[in-house]
């Protein structure tokens, strides 16, 4: 759904947008797999649309989520 919705926002010339931590509310979606999940697609279509000029923002409903995705953030940098 995150890459998708990039390139839809691309489609309709957005340069800018915002996603939530999907399913890890009341759902119960592990928040870490969601961080790596979302993250790792984000950044992906970062990387093959380097020209374009999107900016894109995480919106965490908590403090512990905000952690989570920092945690995960790091991670990837190590990889």
């Amino acid at each position: 759904c995150y890459y998708n919705s990039l390139e839809l926002a691309k489609r309709y010339d957005i340069h800018s947008i915002a996603f939530s931590a999907i399913s890890t509310g009341v759902y119960g979606y592990p928040a870490e797999e969601a961080a790596v999940i979302a993250l790792r697609a984000i950044s992906k279509w970062l990387s093959e649309n380097e020209d374009y000029g999107m900016a894109v923002i995480i919106s965490c409903f908590s403090e512990r989520m905000h952690e989570t995705y920092q945690n995960v953030v790091r991670a990837l940098k190590n990889k």
